[in-house]
């Protein structure tokens, strides 16, 4: 069965980010976006998590970047402070097309969904930065609690492994914001190894 191209979805806006094959827990605790949480529990289905826009209005609905991801949650608990706890995973990337806000304050939105492609008939014309793999690799190891979160770590997908650096890297959101909006998997690679090759740079000794 074929996935729509247009959904309605309920907004979760987050200073970060979760994309596609990524992890995040969340700690739940406005009465709107536990209103969102027990929707997607009940129904089965997802919610949209989007990025905050730092120089956007709040009564305009500016304040959230138009490109987010259709998240599932996988796991939720009790917390001992009362709040709700979920786990959610990035499943589809998609962009706002309108968007609403409802009595309680929260947004709802139609979307389009979005893909990029990193097939290996692509990999075969451009060399893959081994570097990106190796040093994710590193991130895995030195911190056992985000890599807990993760059943499975796919090292060898590069579009999986581009992913995460752009969750991880304090990247200012409209950059990344710029990277998905157009669907390039080649421009977000470059620009994630160009990161890495000028960070080497800057520590190599006089």
């Amino acid at each position: 069965m074929s996935m729509p191209s247009t959904q309605q979805l309920g907004l979760f806006p987050l200073t970060s980010t979760v994309l596609p094959g990524g992890r995040m827990q969340l700690r739940v605790f406005e009465p709107r976006y536990l209103r969102l949480v027990r929707e997607s529990l009940r129904e089965q289905s997802g919610f949209g998590l989007c990025m905050l826009n730092p120089d956007g209005d709040c009564d305009k609905n500016t304040h959230i970047h138009k490109i987010g991801t259709l998240v599932r949650i996988v796991d939720f608990e009790s917390l001992p402070d009362g709040y709700l706890g979920i786990t959610i995973i990035g499943e589809r990337l998609f962009e706002i097309e309108t968007l609403a806000t409802e009595s309680d304050g929260l947004r709802r939105a139609k979307v389009q969904f979005k893909s990029m492609d990193a097939s290996d008939t692509c990999l075969q014309e451009q060399a893959w930065p081994l570097e990106l793999q190796q040093r994710l690799q590193e991130v895995f190891t030195n911190y056992p609690e985000f890599a807990r979160l993760y059943p499975e770590h796919n090292f060898d997908d590069p579009l999986w492994v581009c992913n995460r650096w752009l969750e991880i890297l304090p990247l200012p959101s409209d950059v990344k914001q710029e990277l998905l909006s157009g669907n390039d998997f080649y421009q977000m690679q470059s620009y994630l190894a160009q990161l890495f090759a000028e960070n080497e740079q800057q520590n190599e000794p006089n």
